[in-house]
């Protein structure tokens, strides 16, 4: 059987997680002292960056929609509460982000938003994401290149993230422009899917997916980002939320370094993140567990930081924000499930 690049990527993460659990004994040790010395009242700072984090990851979507008067008046709470479910069904669920975006088209269905706007509204979260990051990137590299402590090679990572991140803004844009390429992307997807189908079905008869189903919605799209083009100034709020949610996220960790008597640079903060994001999408382990973490682990090392001290401030950051987004998320997701019913889903 063969493996997907997904799979093997995977599994190559793993096996470079184990080797750094065994290259890293003495450190996780002394990381697990250093744990038993946090300072609570400063850990006790993560619970408004939680709150501004997901609340921040919501308004980069809503404040898009309710510009564009897609959306009526909604409460701070209940896009609070919607943005803790996303994050919820993104980290239980191994799927790069698509069960989080997937689900967030289907509650906001519930609230009377179509799912092709929802679709916009998300490629609008992750633009203006990637904007809000590189923006954030090209200071931290400043910082970096100042200070003579770090490794250059963070400014050579930083580089490929930034490259990464503009050339697959610009394919994205690229597809979406072209009418003529929707439809032989339609036309491929269906193939694809029915030749998938097939194989895992072993050949028995079921409904084909329709080549105009997938045609029609990606067009719907392609007219959403061409009056998204012709409003741009409606990109600036969610851009300015896109920054506030990347400052809270990256704040989390540094608060966790200070807890633990440490003050580290936010600088390499910002680009390890960066890193260990993007690879989150590529590995199967729900919301990129494991991998995150020893990536993070990893550049922060390469910059300077002792690797202990690494491990333990990764390790306390990702516990509390995993417990929070797994335990809260959970019940509020299994809320919405039973208000609107689980088999009750729209398609597109």
């Amino acid at each position: 059987m063969k493996l997907s690049f997904r799979t093997w990527v995977s599994v190559v993460t793993i096996v470079l997680i184990v080797l750094l659990i065994v290259l890293s004994r003495a450190e996780l040790v002394q990381a697990w002292e250093l744990l038993g010395r946090v300072d609570l009242r400063i850990l006790a700072l993560f619970i408004p960056l939680l709150l501004i984090s997901n609340y921040a990851a919501a308004e980069m979507i809503f404040s898009y929609l309710k510009q564009n008067k897609l959306m009526t008046k909604i409460k701070p709470l209940t896009q609070l509460r919607i943005s803790l479910e996303m994050n919820f069904a993104n980290h239980a669920l191994p799927s790069g982000g698509v069960s989080g975006a997937s689900y967030i088209a289907w509650r906001l269905n519930k609230l009377g938003v179509p799912m092709s706007k929802t679709t916009i509204a998300l490629a609008v979260r992750f633009v203006v994401g990637f904007a809000a990051f590189l923006s954030l990137l090209a200071l931290a590299i400043i910082f970096v290149t100042v200070d003579g402590a770090i490794n250059r090679w963070i400014i050579l990572v930083s580089a490929g993230i930034a490259t990464l991140m503009i050339g697959a803004t610009v394919a994205a844009i690229y597809f979406i422009r072209s009418e003529q390429r929707i439809r032989t992307a339609a036309n491929w997807m269906t193939r694809a899917a029915d030749f998938l189908t097939h194989k895992v079905t072993r050949g028995r008869k079921i409904s084909k997916v329709k080549s105009q189903r997938i045609e029609t919605y990606l067009l719907k799209v392609r007219e959403d980002y061409l009056v998204l083009m012709q409003n741009k100034h409606s990109l600036l709020k969610p851009f300015i939320w896109g920054v506030i949610f990347t400052l809270a996220e990256v704040g989390m960790f540094w608060v966790a370094f200070w807890a633990l008597g440490t003050q580290v640079n936010p600088a390499p903060i910002l680009i390890a993140y960066g890193v260990a994001t993007i690879a989150g999408f590529a590995v199967l382990t729900p919301g990129g567990s494991g991998a995150y973490e020893a990536l993070m682990v990893g550049f922060l090392a390469l910059a300077g930081i002792a690797q202990d001290i690494a491990i333990a401030g990764i390790v306390l950051t990702r516990v509390i924000i995993l417990m929070f987004v797994l335990l809260v998320g959970y019940v509020l997701y299994q809320l919405a499930l039973v208000k609107y019913g689980k088999n009750d889903r729209t398609d597109f």
